[in-house]
């Protein structure tokens, strides 16, 4: 494939967005030392080794599907695919073409057959293609991009003293990164392969250490890769698989910068898979600047809800919703843990001191705790030890946790999108769940988003609801295009 003689290059014209900080408060744009990227690198000067990256036999079972078989499977499974060349999608593991030994592993994991995401976007990534793959929350994408970078990985040279990682994965936060460390950690053990996770809140002096040895695989969030390129702990030349995850939640954190700035480090031949629950302008403007001739997946609607979430919508006055907490408690923490989201830090302290007066064993994440507190909060929820947990969005994105039955929303999103990663921490992995969302009079603005978020898992709308949206002007104004009276569902 020819170079992208733009990647990595920084947009100065891009849109102003705001950003946000961890509980959803709106905050100044970082000042520079803070997202200091790495200065630019001219790759014509470095003399890089040639590398394979199509590891890719179709099956005969899939090579033999006709085109027509291909669209319908493609449909049963919710995906909408284009780019040129496209990989069929497969139905069953087997179909990968993976060694024994891998297949092994999963197997033992319990996986029935690939999900999705999965299933179309393996082979694309093993034929060595771009990916720009768009997926809601639960989806299996993880497992999607490590399991054709072991592969890839397995036949490139192996590392000298000295070298980089030949895999690097990006995500927004420590949390996220840990889970991908996990799976990465999981799988790339039957190969040997040394893994290091790098995030900031964590001891900088032991992640250099950890590569010190070499590590076949880095895992972080791209201001601590950045930090530990400028300090020579590891460095970026031996690069040929890089994966950029939750983009969208990368730019809403402020990160753009220091994202494209890795992205220029790394050589331009590489092998890169951006994923994003979103397609927002930001991130579209990223992957063509990124990505050389992808493959884009589609799973279901960009920034759809999860089908297997049951959304019930409450419209109650902001003075009743903590007895309708309280009163619905135990019928919740019957079935499974509940996740309560509150929108800031203050709040969310005061609802779990309410709980814990009323004998309630709860437990509490906010983005001002530091990260040994996080871990031990999310490893105590994930025993379930405690299956109560009042958090703030700083749990909206990468909460893996599959015995999370309820979520609550007790305030609401500060923006759709969020709304769906919240609701997204329940109903994972083929379970069900049910999201309650507490709205109050005064968040009419918001209700009309609602509105379309059930009707675009075909959900009862409730009445209240509705009325209460229809209060908005935009809302109206969308509804009765014409001045008709015939409504519209954009």
């Amino acid at each position: 494939m020819e170079e992208n003689p733009t990647a990595g290059l920084i947009d100065e014209t891009s849109d102003i967005e705001i950003d946000y900080d961890e509980d959803g408060n709106p905050i100044a744009p970082p000042k520079k030392k803070e997202i200091d990227p790495l200065p630019p690198i001219d790759h014509s000067l470095i003399k890089y080794q040639s590398f394979e990256k199509n590891f890719y036999t179709p099956h005969n079972e899939i090579s033999s599907l006709t085109v027509d078989k291909v669209i319908q499977l493609r449909k049963t499974l919710g995906l909408r695919v284009n780019g040129a060349d496209l990989p069929y999608p497969v139905t069953s593991f087997a179909h990968f073409n993976f060694d024994d030994a891998l297949m092994k592993i999963i197997r033992k994991s319990d996986y029935v057959q690939p999900t999705p995401i999965q299933s179309q976007a393996v082979p694309a990534a093993l034929a060595g293609r771009d990916i720009i793959g768009i997926a809601k929350t639960g989806s299996g994408k993880t497992l999607a991009f490590v399991w054709p970078m072991l592969v890839h990985i397995m036949d490139q040279p192996e590392l000298k003293e000295g070298d980089g990682p030949v895999g690097l994965i990006l995500a927004p936060t420590r949390e996220l990164s840990q889970q991908i460390y996990a799976e990465a950690k999981k799988f790339g053990k039957i190969y040997n392969l040394r893994v290091v996770c790098c995030y900031g809140g964590g001891s900088k002096w032991e992640q250099s250490k950890a590569l010190e040895g070499g590590a076949e695989i880095i895992v972080g969030t791209p201001g601590r890769v950045i930090d530990l390129v400028k300090m020579s702990a590891t460095n970026l030349t031996r690069v040929t698989f890089l994966v950029l995850d939750e983009a969208d939640r990368m730019f809403n954190m402020g990160f753009e910068p220091q994202v494209r700035s890795i992205c220029d480090h790394v050589r331009p031949d590489r092998q890169t898979l951006l994923f994003s629950a979103t397609f927002k302008k930001k991130v579209e403007k990223l992957a063509r600047d990124i990505l050389t001739d992808p493959i884009r997946i589609v799973q279901g609607d960009i920034g759809e809800a999860n089908t297997d979430v049951t959304q019930i919508m409450l419209v109650m006055p902001q003075s009743d919703k903590c007895q309708w907490l309280l009163d619905n408690l135990v019928q919740f923490t019957s079935t499974g843990s509940i996740l309560v989201f509150v929108t800031k830090k203050l709040d969310a302290e005061q609802l779990a001191s309410t709980l814990t007066v009323k004998e309630y064993e709860v437990l509490l994440l906010h983005g001002d705790m530091d990260q040994a507190e996080r871990n031990k909060v999310i490893t105590k929820f994930k025993k379930q030890e405690v299956n109560i947990m009042v958090a703030t969005d700083v749990a909206a994105r990468g909460l893996d946790i599959a015995h999370i039955r309820t979520v609550v929303n007790y305030d609401i999103a500060r923006d759709i999108d969020t709304h769906t990663h919240r609701i997204g921490r329940t109903g994972r992995a083929g379970e069900k769940g049910t999201a309650f969302t507490l709205v109050t009079p005064k968040d009419y603005e918001f209700a009309g988003h609602l509105v379309r978020s059930l009707e675009g898992v075909g959900q009862e709308v409730p009445k209240p609801l509705l009325d209460l949206a229809m209060q908005s002007s935009w809302f109206r104004k969308s509804r009765f295009k014409g001045g008709k009276g015939k409504s519209v569902t954009a």
